[in-house]
C-alpha cells in the first residue's frame, strides 16, 4: 500500500468512526451470537490491559465500552455495530489472565473465546492487546498460539505507551516484535498506542477498516 492509499484509508476511517457506532448485544454463549452478516474485528487482551479504553478511543466515544479497574469485568462477547449502513462489527472479548473469578467461570470464558475464534468465518482480524508497561506475558503467548491454531490473523497492539519512558518503550516494542515474528498468524508489525493521549489511534483505526475489507 502506497502513501496515497494510506492517506485515503485513514480519511475513510476517520469519517466512518465519526458516524454511527452502537452497542448491539452481549453473548454469554455461542447461541447468542448475532447473525453472521457482516465482517467482525475482535479485541483481546489480559484483564485490565486497557481494552475498553482502547475500544472507546478507536470509536471516538468516551463510554461506549464500560471501563473498570477490576480485572475480569468483561465476561461475555460484546458486539458493536459500526457505520450506517452497517459496515462491520467490533467484538470486545473477555479478558484473560488474572481475572478475579472462580476457576469454573474462567474456564467458561476460555471455552467461549476458543469456540468463537475457531468457528466464526466472519472474523477477519483480532487485535491482541499487550500492556506496554509489562510486555508480552506467558498468557499473551498462550492467546497468540490459540489464534495461530485457529488460523485467525492478528495484530499485536501495545497499550498504555504513555506510562513508560521512551527508552523502555523502545525495548518493549523490539521484544514484542521478536515474539510476534515467532507466530504464523501474527502481523510483522506492532502498533504502539495510548488511549489517554491518542497515540497511534488514527493508524489503528485505518488498520481496522482495512482489515474489515479483506
Amino acid at each position: 500500500m502506497n502513501d496515497t492509499d494510506i492517506i485515503e484509508l485513514t480519511e475513510r476511517a476517520r469519517k466512518l468512526f465519526a458516524g454511527p457506532v452502537a452497542f448491539l448485544k452481549s453473548a454469554p454463549e455461542l447461541k447468542f451470537l448475532p447473525n453472521p452478516d457482516v465482517p467482525e474485528i475482535a479485541l483481546s487482551g489480559r484483564s485490565n490491559v486497557g481494552k475498553s479504553s482502547l475500544l472507546n478511543a478507536i470509536v471516538g466515544r468516551k463510554a461506549i465500552a464500560r471501563t473498570s479497574v477490576t480485572p475480569g469485568r468483561t465476561q461475555e462477547l460484546n458486539f458493536f455495530d459500526v457505520g450506517e449502513p452497517l459496515k462491520f462489527r467490533l467484538v470486545d472479548m473477555p479478558g484473560y489472565g488474572f481475572a478475579k473469578a472462580p476457576p469454573k467461570v474462567v474456564e467458561q470464558w476460555r471455552r467461549l473465546v476458543r469456540d468463537y475464534l475457531r468457528g466464526r468465518v466472519e472474523l477477519k482480524r483480532t487485535l491482541v492487546l499487550v500492556d506496554a508497561r509489562h510486555g508480552v506475558k506467558p498468557v499473551d503467548v498462550e492467546m497468540m498460539k490459540m489464534l495461530d491454531e485457529a488460523a485467525v490473523g492478528y495484530r499485536v497492539v501495545l497499550t498504555k505507551a504513555d506510562k513508560i519512558k521512551a527508552s523502555e518503550l523502545e525495548a518493549v516494542h523490539a521484544a514484542t516484535l521478536v515474539e510476534a515474528r515467532k507466530h504464523s498468524a501474527a502481523f510483522p508489525h506492532v502498533h504502539i498506542t495510548s488511549s489517554e493521549k491518542g497515540l497511534g489511534i488514527e493508524e489503528l483505526r485505518a488498520a481496522v477498516l482495512g482489515d474489515s475489507e479483506i
